[in-house]
């Protein structure tokens, strides 16, 4: 078998946890924070879990975690 590639936009974006599920950050907290309330941007701190079928396809892109 060869190697299998790994994508690198998907690598950029997800980190593995331990137990084997996407960890992604939530959109919308790089520019225009000023029109935005302090509840909302802290909300936007909190890392997401990516789940069912497009957390599926996402693993695979990322073949070696």
């Amino acid at each position: 078998m060869p190697k299998l590639k790994t994508n690198k936009s998907a690598k950029k974006r997800f980190r593995l946890t331990k137990k084997g599920k996407l960890k992604r950050f939530k959109q919308g907290r790089r520019h225009l924070l000023s029109s935005k309330s302090s509840n909302r941007k802290r909300k936007l701190r909190k890392s997401a879990i990516v789940k069912g079928r497009l957390g599926k396809i996402t693993k695979k892109l990322l073949p070696y975690g």
